[in-house]
């Protein structure tokens, strides 16, 4: 028989058992679901990191905190989402990065930022914030994300002015415009240091609202849910002349300048910071998604075989019910590997609709639930933006996946109605 006419056999007999058909596809479409959904939102997320790496830090930038130790060994990751903690005791000075510019000509310029949670308050917005103080010449300069919507980036020396993220004036993404440029706003931030704790607060000007980021602060970059004031106001403001981190831009990205800047800069503090490269970062975290997804496809991999194994089962009930269908067909002349290629026909035709009908459903899955995600029902204020993101890569694969797995698993029934004798199959009753 003809590759059509085995196909076109093995689709009529699915057709004559739909609804068991249909249940053993159902196996195969859950499991390509699972798989593409949890691919497409992972693959999202970590396109949207990377993107955010490249409108934020360049390849020739260096973030310097405090702390001394092995950045590649995760150090890294929680300096590059600006979680980074020091318990050493060891602090970083402002004055420090007039020095750092000095340490080598391959250094451009050096940016301090000082870090604080806060809340604000204008007119009947009141919410939670992380505070930023910096030089705003610098840090535009070091941050192309760091780009105002409307208003303008005020200049340093007019302290009574501030620059917040887009979720500070549309909290709610709805288009509402709880702050403008030219509007007042409380800024408060509780000071520790004393007892018992005391609200220091101030009023400044909105100067300019920056575009919308995303929902990452990458290495002390700019953040939707930032207010950035100048970095003299944030001294006085928060009383310190400490930093959280220090940003060191050098004159090219070339490997061996950021390598021998790292190793001067560590020199130079005695090893009590940790220095961590941008392409540092991306490879920790691609190497942390490529884990992330490798377990996803692993759990979600397990329905799939719950369904290839249903798939077996179908075909060795199928196989009985004809078994003297299959010795007619012997008797009237067909051969061995026809009767073979007929079972695995219908296996592939049966993995192929599971497939691409799971691969439709877990795109829309994914879309749903980055949708949910962004809109805040489950808390965090749907600040968890998410494009999923399905590549030919995941296509191919849950394609070939879905397929693979109905065949590999109609294999041992197909090999069985090929070997029936017809004599014994025509006595079947």
């Amino acid at each position: 028989m003809k590759i059509y006419d085995i196909f076109g056999y093995s689709f009529n007999a699915i057709k004559l058992r739909k609804l068991r058909a249909g249940l053993t596809t159902l196996g195969v479409i859950i499991g390509i679901t699972a798989i593409v959904a949890l691919l497409s939102i992972t693959q999202g997320l970590q396109a949207n990191i990377t993107d955010q790496f490249n409108q934020g830090l360049s390849a020739n930038s260096l973030i310097i905190v405090p702390g001394g130790g092995d950045s590649s060994q995760g150090d890294g990751l929680n300096v590059g989402l600006g979680s980074g903690a020091d318990s050493s005791g060891f602090n970083l000075y402002l004055n420090y990065t007039a020095e750092i510019e000095n340490l080598s000509p391959d250094i451009d310029s050096a940016l301090a930022i000082i870090q604080r949670s806060g809340y604000v308050e204008t007119g009947s917005l009141s919410r939670r914030v992380t505070i930023y103080g910096v030089d705003f010449d610098t840090y535009s300069q070091v941050y192309s994300a760091f780009s105002v919507a409307t208003g303008t980036i005020p200049i340093n020396h007019q302290e009574s002015t501030v620059v917040v993220g887009n979720r500070i004036t549309d909290p709610r993404q709805n288009g509402s415009q709880f702050v403008v440029p030219g509007n007042d706003m409380n800024i408060f931030w509780l000071n520790a240091t004393t007892l018992p704790p005391v609200n220091e607060t101030y009023t400044a000007q909105v100067s300019g609202v920056l575009d919308a980021v995303g929902g990452f602060s990458i290495g002390g970059g700019p953040s939707d849910t930032g207010v950035y004031i100048p970095l003299s106001k944030a001294e006085s403001f928060f009383g310190t002349d400490t930093c959280e981190m220090i940003i060191v831009t050098l004159v090219n990205s070339d490997k061996d300048t950021v390598a021998n800047v790292e190793n001067l800069i560590k020199e130079y503090f005695s090893g009590q910071v940790s220095v961590v490269s941008p392409t540092a970062l991306q490879s920790v975290l691609k190497s942390i998604f490529d884990t992330i997804q490798l377990f996803l496809v692993g759990i979600a991999a397990i329905s799939l075989l719950v369904a290839g194994v249903g798939i077996m089962n179908i075909m060795i009930v199928s196989l009985i019910e004809r078994t003297r269908e299959i010795g007619i067909l012997k008797a009237l002349g067909m051969k061995n590997r026809t009767v073979l290629a007929i079972f695995l026909g219908e296996s592939v035709i049966i993995g192929l609709m599971g497939a691409i009908i799971g691969i439709i459903c877990g795109w829309v899955l994914a879309n749903i639930t980055a949708t949910v995600l962004a809109s805040g029902v489950f808390g965090g204020g749907g600040n968890f933006a998410i494009t999923p993101l399905l590549t030919l890569e995941v296509f191919l694969g849950a394609l070939g996946f879905g397929v693979g797995v109905s065949v590999i698993f109609a294999l041992y029934p197909a090999w069985r109605a090929s070997k029936l004798k017809p004599v014994d199959a025509l006595r079947y009753a």
